[in-house]
């Protein structure tokens, strides 16, 4: 177990890495014992330091989703970091040069909550019910941890994302706005172009069978703890790509058919 002091300052070595745009050594490594509680620890710890320093919670974004993602973890469940007011961008917008470390992209379905979530038998339909829309939305990954240490090889870990907010960032949300009983979620899907040409596709079946159903998680989860998801509160559901590298001066765009399209720029120096 991590003790309190030791959890306060891993939190502060991520918010120093954040605002100076370095990474830290795998926290994996260093406190091997570590599991998902200490993990988490961290994270809410962290996120205590940015809602201090004035930055608003907008929302929760929903990571690990993919039965093939899970596997390469060793894990059988998602995790979850929180949304930020600074992490939104405009839609078709400029990420300014040198605003995150090694940023990647995600394609996935946000909700916007319209009522509460909370409870331990939360179901699909729940979801949906207390859901005003759906719409399409870009995440945007970043890592304050390094992905992999170059002395020993070893990679980072469930810990090490968790505790890096689950290497939230970014979020960029547009389109079209749907009602989320106007059509089958499970077959809303994308087509992810990097600078014109197609990377990736998916469909958003491939997040849980559902992409309501990792926020029935993220809503039960958060019932344990005493909390819950509030009105007004965006969800990112979780990715149906692999995350994509970028580079400034890239551009990345999702194309989900009937729900329309949305884009992100990387900035050059």
């Amino acid at each position: 177990m991590l003790d309190p002091r030791t959890i306060e300052a891993l939190a502060g070595e991520l918010d120093v890495a954040e605002r100076e745009r370095v990474q830290i050594p795998l926290i994996s490594a260093r406190f091997p014992q570590s599991g998902l509680s200490e993990a988490y620890a961290v994270q809410d710890r962290w996120v205590a330091l940015k809602k201090k320093a004035g930055r608003r919670q907008i929302g929760w974004k929903i990571g690990l989703t993919s039965q093939a993602m899970q596997a390469a973890l060793g894990i059988d469940t998602p995790d979850s970091g929180v949304l930020f007011d600074d992490m939104a961008f405009e839609e078709g917008g400029v990420v300014p040069a040198g605003r995150f470390i090694r940023p990647r992209v995600e394609a996935e379905i946000a909700f916007l909550l319209k009522e509460p979530l909370s409870g331990p038998a939360i179901s699909v339909t729940d979801v949906l019910d207390a859901t005003s829309y759906v719409l399409p939305a870009l995440e945007i990954l970043d890592t304050r941890i390094v992905r992999r240490d170059e002395a020993t090889g070893k990679a980072r870990t469930i810990v090490d994302t968790i505790a890096d907010n689950a290497a939230n960032a970014g979020i960029v949300t547009g389109g079209r706005p749907m009602r989320p009983l106007d059509t089958d979620l499970r077959w809303l899907g994308a087509i992810v172009s990097k600078n014109g040409r197609v990377e990736e596709t998916g469909l958003a079946a491939g997040v849980l069978n559902h992409p309501a159903q990792g926020i029935v998680w993220l809503a039960r989860r958060l019932h344990g703890l005493g909390q819950r998801l509030e009105p007004g509160q965006i969800v990112l559901s979780g990715s149906f790509i692999r995350p994509l590298e970028t580079e400034p001066g890239d551009t990345v765009s999702a194309d989900f058919g009937p729900a329309g399209t949305v884009s992100i720029h990387f900035g050059r120096p």
